[in-house]
């Protein structure tokens, strides 16, 4: 078998880890290194450090490089012997691959014939009909032209960070922290970018209404339904205050309802429920819940965004691929996406039950936990600041995985004592044991 660049990096690697050149927990050469000795690009690299990243091989630490997490033949690399808190991908358990197969198969002979020509930039009309039809169960009523399918989350994000606001501002208000990649997407833009502090309390309001009067705020971008990374949510009578304060002071909202499908609440309600101005977007990814390499994404947008917001996707890619449209279209509305989501809202109410009550058991004097009803990510608190490049290597030695939670910050040098911590992948023993490991490490730094 002829192995290409990155295949080759990965196998360099693994070598040095059999032949014990890299221990557990020891840093690895640099990307510039490895560059330079294999005779590659820094990109090819990184891609291949990506790929034995996602094999629980080795771990990033911002600012510092990556690190070595296991060893074959001492540490086993299967996912049962990994607790992994890390991640924001669906149970794999959980995810209808062969369901969702059938659709894809009969999608192909439905819609044969617009796989042989370029698609509708909006999307796929049956597809955005289905969707806007199944979005009056979130509270949101729209006309099938304000919908727009993108690939992914993502893609939505990028065109709304570029694109020009009827507002004439030009500056993009975050919460902090907030979504690492609309970090990522604002600072490759080089988007003038603000954050306003959300805490367990959410965020004030009064801080919030200074920075909508005095700042050029073209949206603000929030997740107000089970944040990530810190698990809460806004109650309804925020919610209300804050599109009063954008509709006072000229801004848009962006909000990104990503794990709308998990709430059991039907009080809840999203903020474009609340909105009569046309003021607010709403983003509805089907990626977390369903399939991560399903790329399919709603946007629901004012009548003065469609134009130019199409404008731009058709010039950035066309049209977003029919077959994987085709497949959700007949999922919905065969009924199998409502019976997958019943599945995922019992799955992960239960989890966080069982979240809720371990973390009932831990002293709040050496470190407070904020547990949702339901969804992802649940925070955990530390009386002081927490030192990533210590905690991360040191749980990874227990086979628990986490993340670096300054990266959901807009400020990567801050010190902060918050960590996330994603359920999305774990059972209930990996969470008590990764947990428990973890509130040990709190309470032997005292």
């Amino acid at each position: 078998m002829i192995l290409n660049k990155y295949n080759m990096i990965e196998q360099y690697i693994k070598y040095l880890v059999e032949r014990e050149k890299i221990k557990t927990g020891q840093k690895l050469p640099s990307v510039r290194e490895l560059a330079g000795k294999l005779q590659c690009s820094t990109l090819t690299v990184v891609r291949a450090l990506k790929e034995l990243e996602h094999q629980h091989i080795i771990y990033s630490v911002p600012k510092s490089g990556y690190y070595l997490v296991s060893k074959d033949g001492n540490q086993p690399k299967d996912s049962e012997n990994i607790i992994d808190f890390s991640t924001v991908l669906p149970d794999i358990n959980l995810i209808p691959y062969e369901e969702f197969q059938h659709c894809q198969e009969h999608a192909m002979k439905m819609y044969k014939k617009d796989l042989s020509s370029y698609g509708n930039t909006q999307g796929l009309p049956s597809l955005i009909q289905t969707i806007t039809k199944q979005l009056q169960d979130y509270q949101v009523f729209c006309k099938p032209s304000a919908v727009a399918i993108t690939a992914g989350s993502q893609q939505a994000l990028d065109i709304l960070v570029k694109l020009d606001f009827p507002n004439g501002k030009d500056t993009v208000l975050i919460e902090n922290p907030t979504y690492e990649p609309i970090i990522k997407n604002l600072e490759m833009n080089k988007i003038r970018t603000i954050g306003i502090e959300k805490t367990f309390n959410g965020i004030d309001l009064n801080k919030l209404e200074q920075l909508f009067k005095e700042e050029p705020i073209k949206f603000f971008y929030t997740i107000p339904r089970f944040h990530n990374p810190l698990g809460n949510s806004y109650s309804n009578s925020e919610k209300k205050s804050i599109l009063k304060l954008a509709q006072k002071y000229d801004v848009y909202i962006v909000e990104d309802d990503y794990l709308v499908d998990l709430d059991t609440n039907k009080k809840n309600v999203p903020i474009f429920s609340l909105d009569d101005t046309d003021r607010v977007i709403f983003l509805k990814t089907f990626s977390k819940i369903l399939l991560p390499g399903l790329r399919i994404a709603a946007v629901v947008l004012p009548a003065e965004l469609i134009a130019s917001f199409l404008q731009f996707k058709q010039w950035s890619d066309i049209y977003t691929s029919i077959l994987p449209q085709g497949a959700l279209d007949i999922y919905i509305k065969n009924g199998l996406f409502e019976r997958s989501r019943l599945l995922l809202q019992r799955t992960y109410k239960e989890r966080m039950q069982h979240l809720k009550h371990i973390c009932s058991k831990f002293d709040p004097e050496i470190v407070r936990v904020n547990v949702p009803p339901t969804g992802f990510f649940l925070s955990m608190e530390a009386q002081k600041s927490i030192h990533f490049s210590h905690i991360i290597p040191e749980m990874a030695k227990k086979g628990v995985i986490i993340k670096d939670t300054r990266e959901n910050f807009i400020e990567k040098d801050r010190e902060i004592n918050i960590l996330k911590i994603s359920v999305s992948r774990t059972d209930k023993q990996e969470i008590q044991d990764g947990l428990l490991h973890i509130y040990d490490y709190f309470a032997n730094k005292r």
